[in-house]
């Protein structure tokens, strides 16, 4: 037989996928043994049929002809693949075989009821003994959502009382909802026998884009001996491989007492990083089922997931003269430009780290979260001057292909505040939003801004460093005594004092008379 890690090695395949077969039958489920002295470090390792190489090989050459795993797995039902437990003999019964028939047919409905074509589905989970649908109720053993800053979005009653110091108590501000705060001396985890080992492994994923100073100044109110602990283990522990799941093992019995191994799984989404538990074991199909099944994971954590007060940067953009645009075109073009002006920004907001926000009709709402390696403000503003760039390249093609005389130009407007962020949420769809005055400023500025220009309010170009106000190219644009239009940079201006409100067409801008704002031109490439 070939331990999980070997298998995983050999067939150049992740835990993930590793699981994902298992969950869908392709795969035996593995036989848990404790590890051999210097194979792992985990005490405890699945163990799968040397077949199992085979039948990884054989799923592959199937998806390089094309096959869906629906067809994989129903082709390899057929031919007889394995579906009960590993172990160390290989009987087959009658009662064998039929537990196997009936499982297979049970698995192959399900996988053809999902619409999946990659084994990713679009509905919800199952459990591959039939029937049961899964969501995080499921997950018996502590779990908790964090994002990049490894800020705690959601947690479960179980993470809180095994783990977690104070959890009941934890604060609606995610600034103040540090994981390892919370994973501080005075809580539960003081007493857990494998705590060190579960620093480690959450430090070892930290360390992939949060340095050592950036973890050690994230919460000033540390003890000097949390502190102490986290910096060495932060100095002795590898940063984890980049990948869709990680695993370790750690005992969360209390010091002194019998041992109570747990599976730790972490997943990672664009949203953050799931971590769940589960107790070593044959039978921790639900878990692993769950885990493989992505979507459903993380549309049932945002679901759950409550409101909190973050600082963040919102950007809001709007096609100008899109009225006449969409006048002068068929609809499947207008659709079809549309579509191509979102398509082109995705790429930024991934770039950027960026959050979609309720789009209204052609317009774009996305927020700036902070991030463990890059200034969220400088994120919005960068977004912003990569659009503009983006747009003058699609409004050329469109020019071209239509030969018209119109620009397609975006205007935008940017606002940096501290806000509420939160989710509404169907059985079937999932929309993030923010509730207070910096996405309703944010459209202002959008609907102020003409010609495809970027405003951005002073209070938010002010937060950025001198060095990197310095890189850009902003101000305000005056007439000379000639009346020649010039720029006046590295100055603001109230929207008053841009704009005559008592003409009616900017009566609407009375709400933001006072705020000063600023035009930004340029970003320098050096920022």
């Amino acid at each position: 037989m070939l331990t999980s890690r070997q298998i995983m090695k050999r067939a150049g395949i992740s835990r993930a996928t590793l699981n994902n077969y298992v969950a869908s039958g392709i795969l035996p489920k593995p036989l848990v043994k404790k590890s051999a002295i210097g194979v792992s470090r985990a005490p405890r390792i699945g163990h799968f049929p040397t077949t199992s190489l085979k039948t990884i090989e054989r799923i592959g050459e199937m998806k390089k002809r094309g096959m869906n795993m629906a067809d994989i797995v129903s082709m390899i039902d057929q031919e007889g693949g394995a579906l009960e437990p590993a172990t160390a003999a290989n009987d087959s019964t009658p009662e064998m075989d039929r537990r196997n028939q009936q499982r297979r047919n049970e698995q192959r409905r399900a996988s053809t009821e999902d619409g999946s074509a990659d084994g990713t589905a679009t509905g919800d989970a199952e459990m591959p003994s039939g029937g049961m649908r899964l969501t995080l109720d499921h997950v018996t053993g502590p779990a908790y959502l964090v994002n990049a800053n490894f800020e705690l979005e959601w947690v479960n009653g179980e993470a809180q009382q095994r783990i977690m110091a104070n959890a009941a108590e934890i604060s609606a501000d995610i600034t103040e909802r540090n994981l390892f705060t919370l994973f501080s001396s005075d809580g539960p985890m003081a007493g857990i026998a494998g705590a060190e080992d579960l620093l480690r492994f959450h430090l070892g994923i930290a360390k992939q884009r949060l340095s050592k100073s950036a973890l050690l100044s994230i919460d000033t109110d540390l003890s000097d001996e949390d502190v102490d602990t986290l910096s060495r283990l932060y100095d002795d522990t590898d940063a984890a491989a980049a990948g869709q799941a990680l695993h370790t093992q750690v005992n969360l019995a209390a010091v002194g007492e019998p041992e109570q191994w747990f599976d730790v799984y972490a997943s990672f989404f664009r949203e953050g990083i799931f971590f769940a538990f589960g107790p070593v074991s044959a039978e921790n199909d639900s878990l692993m089922a769950l885990l493989s099944r992505r979507d459903i994971v993380i549309r049932d954590l945002l679901k759950n997931r409550k409101p909190y007060l973050t600082p963040m940067a919102v950007i809001v953009a709007d096609l100008q003269n899109s009225v006449q645009i969409c006048a002068e075109l068929p609809p499947e073009e207008y659709f079809e430009l549309i579509n191509q002006v979102w398509g082109a920004v995705e790429p930024l907001l991934r770039k950027y780290y960026a959050t979609h926000g309720k789009h209204v009709g052609d317009g774009m709402v996305y927020y700036f979260f902070p991030q463990p390696d890059s200034n969220y403000v400088l994120n919005a503003i960068r977004c912003a001057d990569e659009m503009k760039a983006l747009i003058a390249n699609i409004s050329l093609q469109w020019k071209k292909r239509k030969n018209w005389a119109n620009e397609l130009l975006l205007n935008i407007g940017l606002v940096e505040g501290r806000e509420w962020f939160g989710t509404y949420a169907t059985p079937t769809h999932i929309e993030f939003t923010v509730l207070g005055d910096s996405i309703n400023t944010a459209g202002r500025l959008s609907d102020f801004a003409r010609g495809g220009s970027v405003w951005v309010t002073k209070a938010m170009l002010v937060q950025l460093t001198s060095k990197e106000r310095e890189a850009l190219t902003f101000g305000i644009r005056r007439e000379d005594s000639d009346g020649r239009e010039i720029l006046v940079p590295n100055t603001y201006s109230r929207v008053s004092n841009l704009v005559d409100l008592d003409n009616s067409r900017y009566e609407k801008f009375r709400d933001i008379a006072v705020l000063e704002i600023v035009e930004i031109i340029d970003v320098g490439a050096g920022v």
